[in-house]
């Protein structure tokens, strides 16, 4: 719930409930959710989606994977959840208890419109992990999500016996607020929210581009820049003065770090916005081998994972995590 925080003399003496509405429709619902489910509404437990309902079919909302490759299925509700979406949830449950590797592949396939895309690379590269998953290692497990704005004893009644009885259920609220005009969606993260404040300094990791523009990565080192460009180049104002920006090489790991120097900057010429860097670690030379850190040793050392597919890798490290990493990466690239 969201209160409004009222003082009296600049002391704090009254919280006022505020109230809550919907979104229009459903559908926008999910595709919010399945958007933004990775690395920004599960920071700390990061899904990755394969597939979504379609019109007229007895499915659920959306259907994910988890690092371990377990499915996790998702019932969304406009309002108020009751206790039947329980056994909604559990019908789409036992068919998807039964699928597949080859049906994952075919679903994620549909998902991504993509009919070259393979479930096992794609998973590995989503979750930074140092070897593939085998096929028998998918979809041992499913687990329920129920989301809703509120609710219901019968719902709540029904979770907790379920999960009594063992199975992995649980139910996650979310509220629309309308403050001055415009709308904010508050999202309870599960298993719980630990997101650093963006306007405080931070460690960031961060694309090099090297999927639309391998050059990408030389424009940076060569310019002492961090950048973004085209129609994700506004990622480049999330960054502040004092936050420290790990690079991070598609394939490889991070090559390198710098502390943000500047304000942002515009280069028309290659329609991107970019921050000056002060190098904190060697940087790479064209032309000549360098050393890098890989996503399974980023996540050893932190002991969490990132959402890699991501331009700023979430979630956001706090000043000591990022020094932490500083240093475990001066080692590696020693």
């Amino acid at each position: 719930m969201l209160y409004k925080l009222s003082q009296s003399n600049g002391i704090p003496d009254q919280l006022t409930p505020l109230a809550f509405g919907n979104l229009n429709l459903e559908k926008h619902l999910e595709n919010l959710m399945a958007d933004q489910m990775a690395g920004v509404l599960f920071e700390d437990n990061e899904m990755m989606p394969i597939f979504q309902e379609r019109s007229l079919q007895a499915e659920a909302d959306i259907y994910a994977l988890n690092e371990k490759g377990d499915l996790i299925i998702f019932e969304l509700k406009r309002g108020p959840a009751g206790g039947d979406a329980v056994y909604q949830a559990l019908r789409y449950c036992e068919t998807a208890a039964n699928w597949d590797f080859n049906t994952l592949q075919t679903k994620l396939a549909t998902h991504s419109k993509d009919p070259t895309i393979r479930l096992q690379a794609a998973h590995k590269i989503h979750f930074g992990l140092e070897r593939a998953l085998d096929e028998s290692d998918f979809n041992t497990r499913q687990h329920l999500l129920i989301v809703g704005t509120a609710g219901s004893d019968d719902l709540i009644r029904n979770v907790n016996y379920w999960k009594s009885k063992g199975l992995s259920v649980n139910f996650i609220p979310y509220r629309v607020f309308e403050i001055g005009g415009e709308s904010y969606f508050e999202f309870f993260s599960h298993p719980y929210d630990r997101h650093v404040n963006p306007a405080h300094a931070k460690g960031v990791i961060f694309d090099t581009n090297l999927s639309y523009d391998p050059e990408s990565i030389w424009y940076m080192c060569e310019n002492d820049r961090v950048a973004a460009f085209g129609d994700i180049k506004g990622v480049v104002h999330s960054l502040g003065k004092g936050d420290i920006v790990f690079l991070y090489h598609k394939g490889q790991g991070i090559i390198a770090a710098g502390e943000v120097k500047s304000e942002v900057k515009e280069d028309n010429e290659q329609d991107g916005l970019y921050r000056d860097l002060r190098w904190l670690t060697p940087k790479p030379t064209k032309g000549s081998p360098y050393k890098y850190m890989p996503a399974w040793q980023i996540k050893q050392v932190m002991d969490r994972n990132f959402w890699w597919a991501k331009t700023m890798k979430a979630p956001y490290l706090s000043k000591e995590e990022a020094g932490k990493l500083l240093e475990a990466l001066k080692t590696t690239l020693e």
